[in-house]
């Protein structure tokens, strides 16, 4: 790849050239952490005689050293199941809330902000491309995107069905209610897979980007439609100013959904590939989150408990991705109603 990297002719092709980029990038990643880790193993060694010979100092730098050898070996176990062909692409995910009317509206925003706050921890860059405000509170749906290494790898782990009990911040009456909210993700295709894409097959719709008003109100239709007339695929995005943007950006959605139902019939053929969706109410889901009467997530696919709900919330769901990344490598996952 540094081969490859270095031959002038690659810049004749910048899209080409950020891709060879992006995979050396990947690859110089992958060596140096092994690296890294070779060299903290080596040094452990060293703290051991030290702590042989009475050096407090030195136990407990041991004891520090090999918890976070342990962190990182586990997280090398986790990359190693990330395998799929299309692991490492970026990710587009969808959250639509199910029953529960405003309730599950509350919850759609929740999670939103639980996986926008996880991929903040994880480096990665988020963009929303197209979000509709709930009637009163919450959302009713939105798409966003994550860009960064294995993004999808990770998030494939989320789809599924989310299921809230709280007691309601909406009902006067203080009585506790059950929301269902449904989470898509699919990897961001890039240019190096053929989709062909009939303009004539497409139904171009412009808007004016919805928000809070101000005088940052976007004035003109630059948010755009795209209705795939042969499957019924609609895609939107308002995120740029630039309508030439967002339909570009929307193009490239409307292709990641068109192979994902490629990848879809072959599932229902071969039953092996993609995450399986599922209608968003009681007994489909594959997480539980519960706030009262007492506190717990739950992965009903992998057993994983979790009490501190509140750092679950705030974007701490690498357990819960591990452990299902683990266990499907294992062998076929129980559904979620089994």
């Amino acid at each position: 790849m540094q081969e490859k990297s270095a031959d002038t002719a690659l810049w004749n092709d910048p899209e080409q050239a950020a891709n060879v980029l992006r995979e050396r990038s990947q690859l110089e990643g992958a060596v140096r952490e092994l690296e890294n880790l070779t060299e903290a193993v080596a040094d452990l060694g060293v703290y051991l005689e030290m702590a042989a010979s009475g050096d407090e100092e030195a136990v407990a730098e041991f004891a520090r050293m090999v918890d976070g050898i342990d962190q990182r070996t586990a997280e090398l176990q986790v990359r190693r199941m990330l395998s799929g062909e299309y692991d490492a692409n970026n990710a587009i995910v969808t959250i639509r809330p199910g029953a529960g009317g405003t309730e599950s509206q509350d919850w759609t925003e929740m999670l939103l902000r639980m996986y926008l706050r996880w991929a903040e921890k994880k480096g990665f860059k988020t963009d929303i491309l197209e979000i509709a405000p709930g009637e009163g509170a919450g959302i009713k749906t939105v798409t966003f995107s994550v860009e960064g290494q294995y993004a999808y790898g990770y998030l494939r782990a989320e789809s599924g069905i989310h299921r809230l009990v709280r007691i309601s911040p909406f009902d006067n009456a203080g009585r506790r209610h059950t929301s269902f909210a449904s989470v898509y993700a699919i990897p961001e295709i890039d240019d190096t897979i053929e989709i062909d894409i009939d303009e004539s097959d497409l139904r171009i719709d412009t808007y004016r980007s919805s928000g809070a008003g101000g005088q940052h109100v976007n004035k003109t239709d630059s948010a755009v439609r795209l209705t795939h007339l042969p499957t019924g695929i609609v895609v939107a995005c308002q995120n740029e100013r630039s309508q030439h943007k967002n339909k570009a950006t929307a193009m490239k959605v409307l292709r990641a959904r068109l192979y994902e139902l490629e990848r879809e019939k072959q599932e229902e053929r071969m039953a092996k590939i993609g995450p399986v969706k599922r209608d968003a109410k009681f007994g489909s889901q594959i997480r539980s989150y519960v706030l009262q009467p007492y506190r717990l997530v739950k992965d009903l696919r992998t057993g994983i408990e979790v009490g501190n709900v509140d750092a679950v919330l705030d974007g701490a769901i690498d357990q819960f991705i591990q452990a299902y990344l683990m266990k499907s490598a294992e062998g076929p996952l129980e559904s979620a109603s089994a």
